[in-house]
């Protein structure tokens, strides 16, 4: 399974679009089962003061960990920028999913990276920060990150992507993670 992470609990985001594009790329390039994770969605019990330890975790993080993390060998993260980085939303959703079977949810299993931003550099460094702590938890992550700069203009009024240049990219770019 390869599951593709919404690295963002805004709503009706720009990353969820490329996300969804990612899945839908995905699904038409292999047969195996390809599952979208919106942080979004999750909604908030799962985060609280005592959530560090695995008898404080969530139910949410339990079923999301062991319907879509655990089963997953490859693993898309879309991140946006914020602040430099990437969202506090997401380095909490991995601290939490790091409490509980931690090894089997990350260990040597692939990712994709994929950063998305209004300005220029396509949260490069976000992607970076992302790298190393994907590394610390196990995960091998693939070299070839691709940051979108101005994503805004990338997508049409339906909110799909249409840029032909960041179509052929993308494409290329999982292209190169199935044979990873």
């Amino acid at each position: 399974m390869i599951t593709v992470i919404c690295g963002t609990n805004r709503a009706n985001s720009n990353t969820l679009k490329f996300a969804q594009h990612y899945v839908d790329v995905l699904r038409s390039k292999t047969n195996e089962g390809v599952e979208l994770l919106e942080l979004d969605k999750l909604g908030s019990e799962w985060y609280n003061a005592a959530m560090y330890s695995e008898a404080n975790i969530g139910d949410t993080v339990k079923e999301v960990q062991d319907a879509l993390m655990i089963p997953s060998s490859k693993i898309v993260f879309v991140s946006p920028e914020y602040n430099g980085s990437i969202p506090g939303a997401l380095k909490l959703f991995l601290d939490a999913l790091s409490i509980r079977k931690a090894k089997e949810t990350f260990s040597m299993k692939k990712a994709l990276l994929v950063g998305v931003a209004m300005g220029r550099a396509g949260n490069l460094r976000g992607l970076e920060h992302l790298t190393g702590m994907l590394n610390h938890l196990g995960l091998v992550v693939h070299p070839n990150k691709l940051p979108i700069s101005a994503c805004h203009t990338l997508v049409d009024d339906a909110g799909k992507v249409n840029n032909e240049g960041t179509l052929k990219v993308i494409d290329a770019h999982v292209d190169s993670f199935l044979q990873f």
